[in-house]
């Protein structure tokens, strides 16, 4: 494992890389508002996918390497994030890179999809505050030009999974891939839940 970490308008954020022996591909994650690159989905995604081929970069926010709290405002999130996924995306030119995160930087890498990532994957995407079901935060997910999964807990009060197929659907556009697990906005800690996460993930990036 390497920490590298890169310059941004809010000072360094750090890029926790997991390599592959042959990579195919590279997946660039981002944590939540209130949580860390140590989350459960994370941590379960940059053990298992090197060994599938796929190297695994976890990007910490500037807040986070600083060792501060901060409101994860949009703004924020972006420009921590912008300068790590022009850093990345120059260091592993010729491979796919595949971005995403959980809650609010699956919301990032969706906002900030382009032409040169080839999709994104969501671990609990968080379509509308718990109880605000009117404040939708779909436009995000259906802004995507490319292919989306969406790995969403069965009883997460930010919307479940039915939530975000009935909004995608509601949106029109392409429609994302959306994967119901136990669990609330964390997930399920079971081993179960685990290795579905890392299967529905290693599939979408077909590997």
């Amino acid at each position: 494992m390497t920490d590298l970490l890169v310059e941004t308008p809010l000072g360094p954020c750090r890029l926790t890389v997991s390599a592959a022996d042959d990579p195919r591909a590279v997946l660039l994650l981002g944590h939540g508002a209130g949580g860390g690159i140590e989350a459960f989905d994370l941590l379960a995604l940059a053990s298992a996918l090197p060994g599938k081929d796929v190297i695994v970069i976890r990007h910490e926010q500037p807040w986070r390497v600083a060792g501060r709290k901060t409101v994860a405002l949009p703004e924020r999130v972006d420009q921590g994030w912008r300068p790590a996924l022009d850093a990345v995306t120059t260091r592993y030119a010729g491979l796919p890179l595949w971005v995403g995160g959980r809650s609010a930087g699956a919301r990032g890498a969706c906002r900030n999809f382009d032409d040169r990532q080839a999709g994104v994957v969501c671990l609990s995407f968080p379509l509308h505050p718990p109880g605000r079901p009117d404040v939708s935060r779909i436009g995000e997910l259906a802004g995507v030009s490319g292919p989306v999964l969406v790995v969403q807990g069965e009883s997460d009060p930010f919307g479940s999974p039915k939530d975000v197929r009935d909004a995608a659907m509601a949106a029109g556009g392409a429609q994302p891939l959306v994967i119901g697990v136990p669990g609330t906005h964390s997930f399920s800690r079971r081993a179960d839940v685990r290795d579905s996460i890392v299967t529905s993930v290693a599939d979408f990036l077909r590997v």
